[in-house]
């Protein structure tokens, strides 16, 4: 059953208002949303120095390709010790991929990993450790707090734009400034 408002393959963008500091000026790429909830990936906050080699380390996996040298990215605060992979729709586990969107992919077993390492991955990649989690009418109250604006999603801006700017980016696609951004929360 879908929410009455399906934001999935959307980007929530945190309003500098953000109450709680894990999502201070995050930008949250949506999986999936519906009545139930809602599930997405940071996608703007770096794993403190972790890359892509560390893992393929600690998974016993041995890395064939450059890939190890990508930066892994905190995905959320839910199951911090799990690991997903954002991707381009050129790959499809033999297990389980989520097509989101007609740009991106997401995987969540172990061999995307695996083929990443051997260089017969996805093109593009954004790996992840944990997730956002929402309950059921969870995200929906935080929209109406404007906790959190929406855009639309674009491959480009996930992949392309540095880590670090990318919450400047997905704002600029709504046609805002970072600057004229208050933290001060108003209802008409």
């Amino acid at each position: 059953m879908q929410s009455a408002i399906d934001l999935t393959g959307k980007l929530l963008i945190a309003m500098p208002g953000m109450m709680d500091s894990r999502f201070t000026s995050a930008v949250v790429f949506l999986c999936a949303h519906s009545d139930e909830g809602a599930m997405g990936l940071m996608v703007n906050r770096p794993s403190a120095g972790v890359r892509l080699c560390d893992l393929f380390e600690q998974l016993n996996i041995e890395c064939e390709s450059g890939a190890g040298e990508q930066h892994v990215l905190s995905g959320g605060p839910v199951e911090e010790e799990r690991g997903f992979v954002l991707h381009s729709p050129d790959y499809t586990s033999a297990i389980s991929t989520l097509k989101v969107t007609q740009e991106l992919s997401m995987t969540a077993t172990m061999d995307v990993m695996e083929d990443i390492a051997a260089d017969r991955g996805p093109a593009r990649t954004l790996v992840t450790l944990g997730y956002c989690g929402w309950g059921a009418g969870q995200l929906e109250s935080e929209l109406a707090m404007n906790a959190w604006l929406t855009a639309e999603a674009s491959a480009g801006l996930i992949f392309d734009t540095a880590i670090s700017g990318r919450w400047e980016a997905a704002l600029r696609t709504l046609g805002i400034s970072p600057a004229l951004l208050s933290s001060a929360a108003g209802r008409a």
